[in-house]
């Protein structure tokens, strides 16, 4: 299956915006079209730190101004709980415990015997947290 290039290339522009810090930049787009949550996934699978942490600050931030859109991410944030990376696992269950709702959640729980001790740790807290 061809991937759109246009997608492509804006991935990787978000991409690069966010590794140069422009946070407030990206907010903006995600607000003004919903259909970039597709991407979340694969932007916060980057192989760059500030890419993957900005990921994670534009959910945290999007969550407290557009609660139930910020939910159109859950897709992608799921399909990445068995990814290979144990960072982008732990980083994939923190935005999952933060934005999913009680059904979400449960996914978690699949995590809590991860490999990684820190996932796994990461994982019981965001558990007890909804207790």
């Amino acid at each position: 299956m061809p991937k759109d290039p246009e997608a492509t290339e804006l991935k990787q522009m978000i991409a690069d915006y966010m590794e140069q810090g422009f946070l407030s930049n990206i907010i903006a787009m995600f607000k003004s079209d919903s259909s970039l949550y597709d991407m979340v996934g694969t932007l916060l699978s980057d192989e760059r730190f500030r890419v993957r942490i900005g990921m994670t600050a534009l959910i945290e931030e999007l969550h407290k101004t557009r609660p139930d859109e910020v939910r159109k991410a859950l897709p992608s944030l799921l399909s990445l709980l068995g990814h290979e990376s144990p960072t982008v696992r732990g980083d994939a269950a923190y935005l999952v415990g933060l934005i999913g709702d009680e059904e979400d959640r449960v996914v978690l729980k699949s995590l809590l015997n991860d490999p990684n001790p820190q996932v796994a740790e990461m994982v019981r807290d965001l558990l007890e947290q909804e207790d």
